[in-house]
């Protein structure tokens, strides 16, 4: 008799069916369809197993396995219909059996000379050694867009854990929580590049209303980030325990020390850490390590869209949207939305007593300031033409759900329903105009 046993994976399949680029889907499904036999379930087990919700695999091989997992990690690290990035890898995702891309003795000499410079424990260890292998052997082609995006961040940072006296490779850390995306959201709600929950962001004043959430404001949650860790670390007095409990809480890290018999080294409390948080240091150390030595790894980063040092901010003094300004200077909605992803839908409102900025190219700073009196006449010129000042909303009963044809843009949709491109792209919380054949859009017509 043939041995099998069922393998879950129905609902994940729908899952990306319904939300991932048509190529990756087809890969998987070629994958899919070559190891997994639908047909090999026994008469006597599928009369008692739902055949929609179960598929039976009889064999595969990790290279299949490996294939699948990549195109997975892919697709949830650049599309933005996922809310959470597959940074971290588990200990139960290891491949323990990886051929090392870094020799152990080479290893050990560079985190050696790593932990001369840092506060944090980097001491050679197989645990560790399997994480690094896994993320270059696995996630390599990854890190050049990864670093791309580091190239803008890491200097704000820098400057902000230097005025806190935090280890400059704290920096790190937000690389493995957010992947350096500020607008991302985890399954439980945690926002931005440094992951705050609502409370916690409170806790820090970090503003989050219909119109902005300061989560996703670079600067504001790393002056925020800077002050828990400082908390975090003088609860503890160690950084390695800081960085758990940064992300299980300090409760839980104390209970770890506790009930390893009173260890403070990170290594010895790690089995008693819950088990996301036992791969998150390994994680840290592992990208400090690849950061690190990223030239000798053959890893080099993407142009950058742009350096902060490039940028300025100027503070606006009406309620204005990204498509006014972009209306009247020479600069897309696109980089608008990189340089300001605390405003939640492209808006950027006034408050008395409440300061809200605009950050800009910095060559393009002195066109907003000669054009300041028009965008502002221009919003308040669209503002007149609506019943509130802030974007109208309208009854939920006249709106309708249209299904993106072949050939479809922004501008024939509009045309079509006797709307803006701009109403389309807020209702809809969408970033840029980029379409695909099947995807639904809400609409709020004004002619059918």
């Amino acid at each position: 008799m043939k041995k099998f046993f069922v393998l879950s994976l129905f609902s994940i399949a729908n899952l990306f069916a319904q939300n991932q680029p048509v190529d990756s889907i087809k890969e998987i499904d070629l994958i899919t369809k070559t190891i997994i036999r639908k047909d090999s379930i026994p008469n006597s087990a599928s009369d008692s197993i739902p055949q929609k919700k179960l598929i039976v695999k009889e064999r595969y091989t990790n290279d299949d396995l490996k294939r699948i997992d990549s195109l997975l990690v892919e697709a949830k690290l650049y599309s933005p219909l996922f809310d959470s990035v597959p940074y971290i890898i588990n200990d139960k995702d290891l491949v323990t059996n990886v051929t090392p891309v870094v020799t152990p003795e080479l290893l050990k000499e560079r985190l050696a000379l790593i932990n001369q410079e840092t506060p944090f424990n980097l001491a050679f260890n197989p645990a560790l050694e399997r994480v690094i292998n896994n993320y270059l052997k696995y996630r390599k082609k990854y890190y050049p867009a990864l670093m791309s995006r580091a190239k803008y961040f890491f200097p704000m940072f820098e400057r902000y854990l230097d005025q806190y006296d935090i280890p400059l490779e704290m920096k790190y850390l937000a690389i493995v929580e957010s992947s350096l995306r500020p607008q991302i959201k985890s399954r439980v709600g945690a926002t931005g590049l440094w992951q705050f929950m609502y409370g916690t962001g409170k806790q820090y004043k970090l503003a989050v209303n219909s119109y902005v959430d300061e989560r996703q404001d670079p600067v504001k949650s790393t002056i925020a980030a800077c002050k828990y860790l400082t908390f975090l670390h003088g609860l503890f007095n160690d950084w390695d325990l800081a960085l758990a409990a940064y992300n299980s809480g300090p409760g839980n890290v104390l209970k770890a020390i506790k009930r390893s018999g009173g260890y403070r080294n990170y290594w010895n409390i790690r089995p008693f850490l819950p088990r996301e948080t036992a791969g998150y240091v390994p994680a840290f150390y592992a990208t400090m390590y690849i950061f690190k030595y990223a030239d000798e790894l053959g890893l080099y980063p993407e142009s950058p869209k742009i350096f902060n040092f490039q940028t300025d901010t100027i503070q606006v003094k009406r309620t204005v949207s990204f498509d006014q300004i972009a209306e009247k200077i020479d600069i897309n909605t696109e980089m608008l939305s990189f340089l300001n992803p605390q405003y939640k839908i492209d808006i950027i409102p006034f408050v008395k007593k409440k300061k809200f900025s605009i950050r800009l190219p910095r060559n393009k700073t002195i066109d907003f300031l000669e054009k300041e009196k028009e965008i502002y006449a221009l919003a308040a010129a669209e503002d007149s033409l609506r019943e509130k000042p802030l974007p109208k909303y309208f009854e939920m009963d006249k709106r309708i759900r249209y299904k993106v044809r072949s050939g479809d843009y922004l501008g024939k949709i509009a045309i079509k329903f006797g709307v803006r491109v701009k109403d389309i792209k807020r209702w809809n919380n969408m970033r840029n105009s980029n379409l695909r054949a099947g995807q639904r859009l809400y609409i709020y017509p004004r002619r059918m």
